[in-house]
């Protein structure tokens, strides 16, 4: 959506990003004996959830004795906590031609859901990636981490451009070559790539860490209203194609998408890849805050 100015709105206003401070990203995975969700190691620090106890030693830090212990049994006792690890959250934002394409604004509506699940993400006290992808892995920032940074993180969202061509698997590749481990890594995309996407999407498996897939169409693209005579322009090699489109053709392009969208849903359920299926006329906010957290990715 633009202003009258013709300045885009920003992709998040200020509501949105008081409400990242309340809610976290859960992962499912289990890191070192505990849910990575959870953030916590079996390490031993001084963190703020109890764990255990150990026997006072000259020296330790008073304000961690157990004093109630100290009470019944007269003998001092310090206390163990969790120590908290960092987590890495990699956000795989596909920029290729066709993620321009659709009404409403898939590009638009993807950049959101981008900048929303990375605030939540550095809200949380995660370590933030953004890898941008077309025909290539794109240069563009290098690893984010604190409140200080969602700005930033927005603001190289609002500036992206779309590229060209889509390069699925040699993109998702040199993404995987450098991810960061036990990530949870959030591919948004259209997936469409001639060259098909089941190569792709076994580099990002969920055996390697915890994967997500944010699965975006537009609504002219899950159901076209268009009928005739149509030349249709591929906006990312800029062939044409001339077609009939007449209510026959249209049931066969339901189909096949229909198809085509099972076939995603099995890939994720083989490549353990948590996906969530997503039209642009759904507002980003529902995406996230209704649609993700029902499915348990966000808390």
């Amino acid at each position: 959506m633009n202003l009258s100015n013709g300045v885009e709105e920003p992709l998040l206003d200020e509501d949105f990003l008081a409400r990242c401070g309340r809610l976290a990203l859960i992962s499912r995975k289990i890191v070192r004996g505990k849910l990575r969700g959870e953030k916590r190691s079996r390490r031993r620090g001084m963190s703020t959830e109890f764990a255990d106890h150990r026997n006072y030693v000259a020296g330790d830090d008073l304000r961690h004795l157990d004093w109630n212990i100290y009470g019944r049994l007269e003998k001092l006792f310090i206390k163990l906590f969790e120590e908290e690890e960092e987590r890495s959250v990699v956000l795989l934002l596909d920029a290729s031609g066709s993620m321009a394409c659709g009404e409403p604004d898939k590009w638009r509506h993807a950049r959101q859901v981008t900048a929303a699940l990375g605030a939540i993400a550095l809200a949380s006290g995660d370590r933030v990636h953004l890898r941008i992808f077309d025909q290539e892995l794109r240069p563009v920032i290098g690893s984010l981490r604190g409140t200080r940074s969602i700005l930033r993180l927005v603001g190289v969202l609002e500036d992206l451009k779309v590229g060209q061509g889509t390069a699925l698997l040699a993109s998702l590749k040199a993404h995987a070559a450098t991810a960061p481990p036990r990530a949870i890594q959030i591919l948004i995309s259209d997936l469409m790539d001639p060259a098909g996407i089941e190569a792709a999407l076994r580099q990002i498996s969920g055996t390697r860490g915890e994967s997500w897939l944010i699965h975006l169409l537009s609504r002219t693209e899950q159901n076209p209203e268009e009928l005739g005579d149509l030349r249709l322009r591929d906006v990312e090699d800029g062939s044409f194609v001339d077609v009939s489109f007449n209510s026959s053709v249209h049931e066969a392009y339901r189909s096949i998408l229909a198809k085509y969208r099972s076939e995603v849903r099995q890939l994720c359920a083989r490549y353990q890849i948590q996906p969530v299926e997503v039209c642009t006329d759904v507002p980003f906010d529902r995406v996230v805050l209704e649609m993700m957290r029902q499915r348990g990715m966000l808390a």
